[in-house]
């Protein structure tokens, strides 16, 4: 979740994936609803030389049926590296590695939103200097 100014994202929780994924889209759908969600970021599987993954088109799919199922936009957003800079953070905390486990997605996941977040920052800034949308 970011802030209300959408600034800084923040950890909420971790779902844990049910066998059915309607079921876990049904699970994101209330969430989004309880917390007042105005769009929904999800993480972009790609390689490391930017070419799509073999989970891309099932993210993809997966990124449509949540945003059919909520009403909300979507942004696809790259998390390359995401869960390695999430390892680094929590050991750099203390965190010893076989504890890493329960967090790591929720860390890798507050790192992918506030790319996205800085990202839009950044493009709006650029606008500005340019004279766009002004």
């Amino acid at each position: 979740m970011s802030d209300e100014l959408g600034l800084t994202a923040q950890p909420v929780l971790t779902l844990e994936r049910k066998r059915n994924p309607r079921d876990d889209l049904r699970s994101l759908a209330r969430l989004a609803r309880r917390f007042g969600v105005a769009a929904i970021v999800v993480g972009n599987p790609l390689h490391l030389s930017g070419d799509l993954s073999p989970r891309t088109a099932k993210t993809h799919a997966l990124a449509a049926d949540l945003g059919a199922l909520t009403g909300l936009p979507i942004h696809l957003w790259d998390e390359r590296l995401t869960t390695r800079e999430a390892h680094r953070i929590l050991y750099e905390a203390g965190h010893p590695r076989q504890q890493h486990r329960r967090v790591v997605d929720q860390v890798a996941a507050t790192l992918i939103l506030q790319s996205f977040l800085d990202g839009r920052k950044d493009a709006s800034l650029d606008k500005q200097a340019t004279g766009e949308g002004g």
